[in-house]
């Protein structure tokens, strides 16, 4: 399935979206933060910093800030790679996979108020 829309139409729903999650009470993440979480949510595991920082192609470090805030939130935990104790492993946790599909209701709904 496919869904046309206009330059300013998805603007349009970018916009509302990101209001509904500005006037919410879920976590204030930056667009950054929200490219890694929905990495890790949409993505096959496993997920590494590593790869993280490849696939998004920002530093290590950038990754790292974000995971740590994130990890705050309960949005993703960290664990060392017992197969290889260099790797650290990004794991799902149930506060991200909820905050994932309501953020993914939001879009759905904002995307039905859109004008034809």
């Amino acid at each position: 399935m496919s869904v046309q829309l206009r330059p300013s139409q998805a603007l349009r729903l970018w916009q509302q979206v990101s209001l509904a999650e500005v006037r919410g009470k879920a976590p204030d993440l930056t667009e950054r933060q929200l490219a890694i979480l929905l990495t890790i949510y949409l993505d096959p595991p496993p997920h590494t910093v590593r790869g993280l920082a490849e696939k998004l192609d920002v530093s290590k470090p950038v990754i790292t800030r974000a995971l740590d805030t994130m990890g705050a939130l309960k949005l993703v935990s960290r664990h060392r790679d017992p197969n290889d104790r260099r790797n650290v492993l990004i794991k799902r946790t149930v506060e991200g996979a909820l905050f994932v599909e309501r953020f993914g209701d939001v879009v759905v709904a904002k995307s039905a108020e859109l004008p034809l």
